[in-house]
């Protein structure tokens, strides 16, 4: 079995536990949920939807490439959104970062409560 290869980016937020930003197993990276903090570990849960959105896909993109992967790889993202009336917003923001690649996508929100944000991502790709 080859040995599983923590990715932290040099442009992202530090992680906020005891986990890693990404792991690479094989041909396929594992990226953990990302919200709205920006790189120096500010929140950003006091801003606007779009604000946010932005940022946690940031922080997405910050992981990928740095393992050496592009978005156009980007396989499933489970979406999480603690108001649904805010999909309109999102589903704008996450069609113009993804462009004509279109991954699996699943919505969910337990995972925003907790770190009382209005945004995150989570994907797996390979």
């Amino acid at each position: 079995m080859k040995k599983l290869v923590s990715i932290t980016p040099a442009s992202g937020p530090v992680a906020l536990g005891h986990y890693s930003p990404g792991i690479l197993a094989g041909n396929l990276l594992f990226v953990s949920g990302q919200i709205a903090v920006t790189e120096a570990g500010i929140s950003l849960a006091s801003e606007s939807l779009a604000v946010q959105t932005r940022q946690a896909l940031g922080n997405m993109r910050a992981v990928i490439e740095a393992s050496g992967a592009q978005l156009d790889q980007v396989a499933k993202v489970t979406v999480y959104l603690a108001d649904p009336e805010g999909w309109p917003v999102f589903n704008q923001i996450y069609a113009d970062f993804f462009g004509d690649h279109k991954p699996t996508r699943r919505p969910g929100q337990r995972f925003l409560r907790r770190f009382s944000s209005r945004s995150g991502c989570r994907r797996i790709f390979g």
